[in-house]
């Protein structure tokens, strides 16, 4: 494991995304009343903070890290999409791009565990970092991100309405413990 000890502390900020294709009426059993084995978005939801927390458990190497937050978000893409977006923080001195990416997958992978059943052919079309922020590579993003002022295919609102489980899902929690 790399040595940071002699790196500063300071504040460290990263965001990923996944892409998860399934059937139309699978997406909408996602994002109106769930499945038989429950509320499929806030299921997600807490295994991918859970995978974020547990990060340096699961990838050799990658350091464990207190997560002074961990937000996961979703949104309908079109017909078939779900769009996973995490968001992690931490003030340390390491960053917490693989606890972003690690949220998303474990999300993702969630998400197909809970509508296996109805829907065999779901399947995830990614997982990539998106921006990170601190720490002596300074910031990065993704070019082909759009800027918050543009409107994207991923901000749609889900099928269900604004007041879906789909739309603004975060974890705005302490996530350190």
């Amino acid at each position: 494991m790399v040595d940071v000890a002699a790196k500063g502390v300071t504040l460290r900020e990263a965001s990923a995304s996944g892409l998860v294709r399934m059937s139309p009426a699978t997406l909408a059993q996602v994002t109106g009343a769930g499945t038989h084995k429950g509320n499929v978005l806030e299921v997600a939801r807490l295994a991918g903070i859970m995978a974020a927390k547990r990060t340096g458990e699961l990838i050799p190497l990658c350091h464990p890290i207190g997560l002074d937050g961990a937000e996961i978000d979703f949104a309908a893409v079109g017909e078939t999409g779900l769009s996973i977006t995490s968001r992690v923080r931490t003030t340390g001195r390491t960053g917490v791009e693989m606890e972003a990416l690690t949220a998303v997958a474990v999300a993702a992978l969630t998400v197909i565990d809970m509508v296996k059943s109805v829907d065999r052919g779901v399947e995830i079309e990614g997982v990539r970092l998106d921006s990170k922020s601190g720490g002596q590579s300074g910031n990065w993003r993704r070019s082909d991100l759009p800027t918050d002022a543009a409107t994207s295919e991923r901000d749609q609102v889900p099928p269900g309405g604004s007041d879906s489980p789909a739309h603004g899902t975060k974890d705005r929690g302490n996530e350190s413990g």
